[in-house]
């Protein structure tokens, strides 16, 4: 697992990523900011020009707080709320911890996405 910070609006969350593909093709361009989509009232997605690597996406439910890579279209999602959904063609990447209800209310935002810096405090 590697621990990620990720920034918005002033607050710093803390994230776990999984050892695979496409968390490396991900961490190789941290730090990075992004224009987050809030869609669906339930995720908030960024959608990469070029495909990243996805040799274990599947069907799958989700929890609150995955991250995830949704490869039709080359979407990088955090799911903030449970809709029950089953979603073809997902690659888990990690998972946000923490209270993620403020992003219900929340529209667009920018993210910063940058590697946890091991005994670094911020």
């Amino acid at each position: 697992m590697k621990e990620v910070n990720i920034t918005v609006d002033g607050q710093t969350l803390t994230a776990n990523f999984e050892e695979n593909a496409t968390t490396a093709a991900l961490l190789a361009q941290f730090p990075l900011t992004l224009p987050m989509l809030n869609l669906y009232s339930r995720e908030l997605t960024y959608r990469f020009k070029q495909a990243l690597p996805a040799n274990e996406a599947r069907t799958s439910g989700y929890a609150v707080g995955d991250i995830a890579y949704w490869t039709p279209r080359h979407s990088f999602v955090i799911f903030y709320r449970q809709t029950g959904e089953v979603i073809g063609d997902l690659q888990k990447v990690g998972h946000l911890n923490g209270d993620l209800k403020q992003f219900r209310a929340a529209g667009n935002v920018e993210m910063t996405f940058k590697e946890a810096q091991l005994g670094a405090s911020e």
